[in-house]
């Protein structure tokens, strides 16, 4: 599967190309933060399969429950492009929101959702997990 995308001021654009290990969406408090109070819908895949064409993002790191978490964005508009666990660099989780074609985009699941409001909409007929799935 190949896709493009890139932030809003258009800074920064890039093309993946690859399958996706997995499409979800992640409700954790960081993600709620960075959506402004949704869950975060993503698609992981290996950071192989991304590459950036244009610009240079900047990275914040964080320490979550999950371990130090690093996410990349724009430092113009300040989208946030992808993330990734600093233990497995090798997978990255880019934001379907930042994708020129996100209707591909079929979520197969919901993470952490011990952290989501009881507003956020769960599609009860995906799996769902606590935290993290194993």
């Amino acid at each position: 599967m190949k896709f493009d995308g890139g932030c809003l001021c258009g800074l920064i654009r890039y093309q993946a190309d690859g399958e996706p290990l997995a499409q979800g969406a992640c409700h954790c408090r960081d993600c709620q933060y960075l959506s402004g109070g949704g869950p975060a819908y993503t698609i992981m895949m290996q950071r192989s399969c991304f590459h950036v064409r244009k610009g240079e993002p900047r990275t914040h790191r964080s320490k979550t429950a999950a371990g130090i978490y690093v996410r990349e964005f724009c430092a113009e508009c300040g989208t946030h492009l992808l993330g990734y666990n600093e233990a497995t660099p090798e997978f990255v989780a880019v934001r379907v929101g930042t994708m020129d074609e996100p209707g591909f985009f079929k979520p197969q699941g919901h993470i952490w959702v011990d952290s989501a409001p009881k507003w956020h909409p769960i599609d009860k007929k995906l799996p769902k997990w606590p935290r993290n799935p194993n």
